[in-house]
């Protein structure tokens, strides 16, 4: 799949997509909401979304409602340092939410392989 991974700390950023890449996948980095809307809106083909929930300007939870207000279908996961349960709680509509711990390859690679057997089903 190719995932936008949308992150302000390029570390964090760059630490998803090595996890991602890793797994076969093609990814793209957006620093931001504003980026990652401009980059979706050039129509190049992205098959999900992995998102940052504590940015600066737009958070990640406020990029998916944005999105789905447009009628974009792209799968989205949250990711957060925050509790998962409370934040899918709070919005149904998220494909994951994964929690950046020390086990954030694990649980991301959990997470975007579900999507992709979902998908392709």
């Amino acid at each position: 799949m190719r995932i936008l991974i949308v992150d302000d700390d390029p570390f964090a950023g760059q630490v998803a997509a090595a996890i991602l890449e890793e797994l076969g996948h093609d990814t793209m980095l957006c620093e931001n909401a504003p980026d990652a809307a401009a980059q979706l809106g050039k129509g190049g083909n992205v098959d999900l979304i992995v998102c940052d929930m504590n940015m600066p300007l737009i958070s990640g939870i406020e990029l998916f409602r944005e999105l789905r207000a447009q009628d974009c279908r792209i799968p989205f996961v949250l990711l957060s340092g925050d509790d998962p349960a409370s934040l899918l709680a709070a919005e149904p509509g998220l494909d994951a939410c994964v929690l950046k711990d020390g086990d954030l390859d694990n649980n991301l690679a959990r997470a975007v392989e579900r999507i992709a057997r979902a998908r392709a089903a």
